[in-house]
């Protein structure tokens, strides 16, 4: 999978595939991508670990080398033992302070987070399982882009277009979120400072 074949999936589910008369653009494809990836990133986030040094006699970790960050899931401290010893934990920023008696001495941690999925023109992270998933989300994105278009442009297609793509769209998300959720299921969703201010529930 690469970006270019997503598109083609849109394109599909858009019946959108006449390259002499798109409806879209490919930039209004690819922005409608984006959307759809960043919150599927959310539910089922790329799962990472990370070896980070603690600060001797400091609970404060610094993560902010972790970067597009989903979620910080567990923070192991001391590492090696058995069973792990995973810490209870407060994330601020790019700061994570464990909270209880354990304190840094210097050695190392392990973070376990989440960080939003990569697709490009060459590579992608996203599990095979959920791709037609991503595609429906931005099926559903560019219709309603494509429904607000309709609503500016006055007239254009009537007001019995706008209403139909606006419910085509609406219908499409539903589902999207749908999917996302059972995808998620077991999964708690944790929104970092990288999503405030992107509400779509």
């Amino acid at each position: 999978m690469d970006l270019g074949t997503m598109r083609t999936l849109v394109r599909r589910d858009l019946k959108d595939e006449d390259s002499s008369d798109y409806r879209w653009q490919d930039n209004e494809i690819e922005r409608a991508i984006a959307r759809a990836l960043y919150e599927l990133s959310r539910y089922v986030p790329r799962e990472m670990k990370n070896t980070i040094a603690t600060t001797d006699g400091s609970r404060d970790i610094d993560i902010s080398s972790l970067t597009d960050r989903v979620s910080v899931d567990r923070v192991e401290f001391p590492v090696g033992e058995t069973p792990r010893s995973y810490q209870r934990f407060a994330v601020y920023s790019d700061i994570i302070t464990m909270i209880g008696d354990a304190e840094g001495d210097g050695e190392d941690s392990y973070i376990y987070w989440g960080k939003v999925h990569t697709l490009d023109v060459t590579t992608s992270t996203i599990p095979s399982y959920l791709e037609d998933v991503l595609a429906l989300g931005a099926a559903a994105f560019a219709v309603l882009a494509q429904a607000q278009l309709r609503t500016d442009a006055a007239g254009f297609g009537g007001e019995q277009a706008d209403r139909d793509y606006l419910s085509w769209g609406n219908t499409m998300l539903k589902e999207f979120k749908a999917q996302l959720k059972r995808f998620g299921r077991g999964r708690k969703l944790k929104i970092s400072q990288f999503y405030q201010g992107d509400d779509n529930e």
